[in-house]
Parts: structure tokens; sequence; C-alpha cells
């Protein structure tokens, strides 16, 4: 699991292969990730939009910009967690995705909040890094 922190707000991130969905002959690879956001600062914070950049081994970036996660805007309140479930696919078997998200407090600041770096990996690749 991969997790960072901004301003009180702790996002974790969990990578899955889904390699029932994936079809590795024909280059596609596919992941879920799991997310769960943790504010635990004073301040309520509803989450507007999210940004990733998703880079597979080849060096190309694809930039995903976009209101709210898996058409949710959901708002957290001090103490609050929010859990969500996404996937994407890679014509690699192997990449990576980082991202942040703009989250709005009550008096209308707008704070950005850090998505952690997590790999995303067959688990083929995996063994062949070790």
């Amino acid at each position: 699991m991969y997790s960072t922190t901004t301003d009180k707000v702790t996002v974790f991130v969990e990578p899955t292969y889904l390699l029932h969905e994936s079809e590795p002959d024909q280059n596609i690879y596919v992941w879920a990730y799991k997310v769960r956001i943790e504010n635990n600062g004073p301040d309520e914070l509803k989450l507007k939009t999210r940004h990733w950049k998703i880079t597979d081994a080849y060096g190309r970036v694809q930039e995903v910009h976009g209101s709210g996660v898996v058409g949710e805007q959901p708002v957290l309140k001090p103490g609050d967690s929010y859990e969500y479930t996404s996937g994407t696919p890679l014509s690699t078997p192997n990449g990576i995705m980082v991202g942040s998200y703009a989250m709005q407090m009550t008096d209308g600041t707008v704070v950005d909040v850090a998505i952690p770096a997590f790999s995303l990996h067959t688990p083929d690749m995996a063994k062949k890094t070790h």
C-alpha cells in the first residue's frame, strides 16, 4: 500500500493487477486501484476534481482530469474517510500513476492534495525486478 499526507489529508492507494481482464497477447494490461482518503484536519473538505498522470513502461504519459471521483464529489468532515475503487489499462506490463485532488474547504479555499505515486506491474514484472 502507498500513502502520502498533505495538509492533514492522507491518501492511501492499493493497486491490484487484474489478470482476468488483461490480454497480454494484445498488449492490454488492466489494474484496479483502491483509494482511501482520510481527513485528519479541522476543516470540512469537498473533493472537487482529480488529476492523474499515468506513465507506461515507454515513458508515454496520459493525463486525466475530471470532476470528482467515480461520479461523486464526496464531502469529508473532520475525522471522516472516503473509499472508492477505480481502474486503468496500460499497453505495457508496468507503469506508474501519480496525481492530486482539488479539495475545497467551506470558506471556498481550494487545497491540492497529493495522491502518492504507485507502481503498476504484473506479477511477472515484479519477479523480474527482484
